[in-house]
């Protein structure tokens, strides 16, 4: 039987979502521990996105095969008595043995959150992306429009980003200003490595008034991760949906909590 869970979970205190050779603590590995001893036996998970090290989802989606009868009530619950506080299960369904909630996926979202105040925050640091300066959503928002597409977006993704290909279809890529938050909100067929971290720290610097927004176009024509500034930091960034066929009966995209 395969399963397929949604999970959250705060990214702050683990080293990623991929569990990793040596020991450290990652998602991945919480998970498979929690969910082989509700199935009782050891069970391997495969999750539709491999998050980085303090970033954070409301919307992950994860599979794994198992002889055990469970209701979807009882994998649950059952699970999450086992997880550490920081990671939730919140819905589980069986699916077809074709289902994949890596290769299956047809579209997912993030969502990054930036926090504008001049001085630092505390109980937000680790949940936000903290920028001293003031920056202008309009502008942001104009820029932006020059992403939405099918394109090579070599120069929005990591140097070591190991996809066979840099070309994706940005379906949305939507920025909005909520008191000292703006909010950047995606959804693509697919991402690069740090594709999303990488847009953001463009339109950083436009909001800012450091570019124009036609420089977020010049950016994505030069192919060359060089020219297009910094990494934002990972604490403002949320894989918030995963979005697969409607055969699959799965929950849909459904729009994130503002504030976080």
């Amino acid at each position: 039987m395969r399963i397929a869970l949604g999970i959250e979970y705060d990214g702050s205190k683990f080293r990623g979502y991929q569990a990793q050779a040596h020991s450290v603590r990652t998602v991945q590995g919480a998970l498979e521990s929690a969910v082989s001893t509700v199935a009782d036996q050891p069970v391997s998970i495969v999750g539709a996105g491999r998050t980085d090290a303090g970033v954070h989802a409301s919307g992950q989606v994860v599979h794994f095969d198992t002889t055990a009868e469970r209701s979807e009530r009882a994998w649950v619950y059952g699970i999450n008595a086992n997880l550490p506080k920081d990671v939730c299960v919140l819905w589980a369904r069986p699916v077809a043995d074709d289902f994949h909630a890596r290769f299956s996926a047809e579209r997912r979202a993030y969502r990054y959150v930036i926090f504008s105040r001049a001085v630092r925050p505390t109980f937000l640091a680790h949940r936000v992306t903290w920028d001293y300066r003031e920056l202008d959503a309009g502008r942001m928002a104009e820029a932006a429009r020059h992403l939405v597409g099918e394109h090579d977006f070599s120069s929005y993704r990591a140097v070591a980003c190991q996809a066979k290909s840099p070309v994706r279809t940005l379906y949305r890529l939507e920025v909005q200003r909520h008191g000292p938050y703006t909010v950047l909100d995606a959804e693509a067929n697919g991402f690069l490595h740090h594709m999303v971290r990488n847009i953001a720290g463009v339109l950083s610097a436009i909001g800012a008034g450091e570019h124009e927004p036609e420089w977020a176009r010049e950016v994505l024509e030069a192919r060359d991760r060089t020219v297009g500034g910094v990494t934002a930091p990972p604490h403002g960034l949320y894989l918030v949906g995963v979005g697969y066929p409607a055969r699959f009966g799965l929950p849909q995209l459904s729009p994130p909590p503002l504030v976080w």
